[in-house]
């Protein structure tokens, strides 16, 4: 699509046109895209705003990180909050502590678990386990069960101990679903006190809880 095609579409009342023209914009150098990205920050329609954060993540610049910053923290739509987060997870390290700020402010289960796995994919474990801690601590059973799942993830990393410590508390937390999550991630853990642990899991009360403790020992 030609430039003045593109610029045509993005004035178009029809969302569909702008969302059309926005994907076109990734065929474009920086200079190009970024600005016209940046008009639709606000577009009216979420789909487009998605649109725009996810190619934003594309274009490496401060503008667009500005940019992506202002979406995470001010869309009012949580599915464009999550797509800005995991965006901004592309530029690497400069973005950690801005979505370690995001999650402990923004507590739509979305917008957290996609900060989550983000986080999980990139070398900061020190952060990993700060926002599992303020997802354990909220009451979300999704964000909850995910951040159980990054502390099995944090087993080779640096804080691979503090991680088994919290999973050791968690196993005897009274949510089922909790301690079927600990009891899959400590599996991940070659170590005398997270096998005690799963041994204990196997006699838990609730049979989902017994079922996971269990799976690798029955195949």
């Amino acid at each position: 699509m030609d430039l003045s095609q593109i610029e045509t579409n993005l004035q178009n009342a029809d969302f569909q046109y702008r969302l059309k023209a926005i994907s076109a914009l990734q065929d474009y150098p920086t200079d190009v895209a970024v600005p016209l990205l940046s008009r639709h920050v606000q577009d009216p329609e979420f789909l487009v705003r998605t649109f725009v954060a996810r190619e934003l993540g594309k274009q490496k610049t401060s503008e667009s990180f500005a940019a992506l910053l202002q979406i995470m923290k001010l869309d009012n739509t949580p599915n464009v909050r999550a797509e800005a987060a995991n965006s901004l997870s592309l530029f690497g390290r400069i973005s950690v502590s801005h979505l370690v700020q995001t999650f402990a402010r923004d507590d739509h289960w979305l917008v957290r678990r996609s900060i989550l796995a983000a986080l999980v994919e990139m070398d900061c474990p020190e952060e990993v386990l700060e926002v599992c801690v303020i997802g354990l601590a909220g009451d979300d059973a999704a964000v909850q069960e995910a951040s159980v799942d990054a502390l099995g993830a944090l087993v080779n990393s640096r804080q691979s101990q503090a991680a088994l410590s919290q999973l050791l508390i968690l196993k005897n937390s009274e949510f089922e679903y909790i301690r079927v999550r600990v009891a899959y991630a400590l599996k991940n853990f070659d170590d005398p006190t997270a096998k005690a642990a799963l041994a204990e899991l196997r006699n838990d009360p609730d049979y989902r809880v017994v079922g996971a403790a269990m799976e690798d020992l029955i195949h």
